[in-house]
């Protein structure tokens, strides 16, 4: 039987660039080739579709000669990529498709919904979850709604900034005091993220987070420890047993993550079972809520005073690198890295088959019927 073919798709236009083709790299190192056949495709960061045998090696050198650039055919269920030629063109087909791409144009549900229209398979979160969790605001405001303790926080957008960042600035510490920390809403790997213990500092950081987003998120800064847990599944998700970060510096920034390593994790956290399960079932309601599918990694704060767990964040593309939580706490939860992937590309499948059966019509009389 043929292999499935299988497109590690990287890159793109995010400041998480060179962590998704480290992340690539992994996946496509770890993959059983007995089953599968990998095409990777690099995105440059002008949004160009560069497919080859070589593409991490190229795109990490920064050198695009050699590769061919492809589209992708969104006729509904070609499941084809196309290569243009002066007066023709060539079609590579694809079976299922898997993102690696982190932060905007990845992470966000926008190429999740180029894949939708293109009514292709492809790995992990769908469109939904994916463009919820990608925006803090918006994913703290639905977990709070849905009785998942937040930190407490407050949210404003570059307009509001500019019309009188006095106005912001006093909000920021009457509700919460400071030290906090100020964030962009859409971005991840801590990207543009600062930690303000003094109010002439407030300006700065705000301006800094606006350069990566328009909408900035503040929460207070509490004395925590950072647990995070790895879920796996689409209806009836499982969650791996709980890692923590041990953080190094003032908090788990980008610099910590993928350049000085100060920071390190420990996987499993040492906590007692009762906390463990209590994350894990705070982290699946976190996953159903959303209607994530495939795979997420949750991130939740531990309160050292008041025992409180509140949920962080939902990473709907977690990191694929060496150093990456999500296929450590799977590995120690007995799902080795080359399993791990064929699960993914598993559940890919099967979510993309459960919505072939959900075909709807409707009679001359504009009533539906399946």
């Amino acid at each position: 039987m043929p292999k499935t073919r299988v497109a590690v798709v990287f890159g793109g236009r995010s400041g998480e660039h060179e962590v998704s083709i480290i992340s690539a790299k992994n996946i496509i190192d770890a993959i059983d080739r007995g089953k599968f056949e990998v095409l990777p495709i690099g995105i440059t960061k002008d949004g160009k579709w560069l497919a080859g045998e070589d593409a991490i090696e190229q795109f990490q050198n920064n050198d695009y000669s050699g590769l061919t650039e492809v589209t992708l055919n969104t006729t509904s269920g070609s499941k084809e990529l196309i290569h243009f030629k002066e007066n023709s063109y060539e079609k590579l087909n694809v079976d299922i498709f898997f993102p690696a791409l982190h932060g905007p144009f990845g992470e966000d549900g926008t190429i999740q919904g180029l894949f939708e229209m293109a009514n292709v398979p492809y790995t992990g979160c769908g469109v939904l979850a994916s463009s919820v969790c990608m925006d803090k605001l918006t994913a703290k405001a639905l977990f709070d709604q849905a009785g998942i303790p937040v930190i407490p926080y407050v949210g404003f957008n570059k307009a509001a900034w500019e019309e009188s960042p006095e106005a912001v600035t006093d909000r920021i510490i009457t509700e919460l005091h400071l030290p906090v920390f100020i964030k962009p809403s859409n971005m991840g790997s801590s990207v543009g993220v600062s930690k303000v213990k003094k109010q002439d500092e407030l300006k700065k950081a705000i301006e800094f987070a606006l350069e990566f987003d328009h909408r900035i998120l503040v929460e207070k800064a509490l004395e925590i420890r950072e647990f995070e847990c790895a879920i796996l599944g689409n209806d009836n998700p499982k969650a791996a047993r709980v890692g923590e970060v041990l953080v190094g510096g003032e908090f788990y920034d980008y610099n910590d993550k993928y350049v000085n390593g100060v920071s390190k994790t420990q996987v499993p956290a040492d906590i007692n079972p009762k906390l463990e399960k209590e994350i894990q079932d705070l982290c699946i309601k976190a996953f159903k809520l959303v209607d994530g599918a495939g795979l997420a990694r949750i991130d939740c704060f531990y309160d050292k005073q008041t025992k409180e767990i509140y949920m962080n964040e939902v990473n709907t593309l977690p990191g694929f690198t060496s150093i990456s939580m999500y296929p450590k706490m799977w590995d120690v939860s007995g799902l080795k890295y080359t399993k791990l992937i064929e699960e993914l590309i598993k559940l890919g499948f099967e979510k993309y088959n459960q919505k072939q059966t959900k075909k709807v019509s409707f009679d001359e009389a504009g009533n539906w019927f399946k």
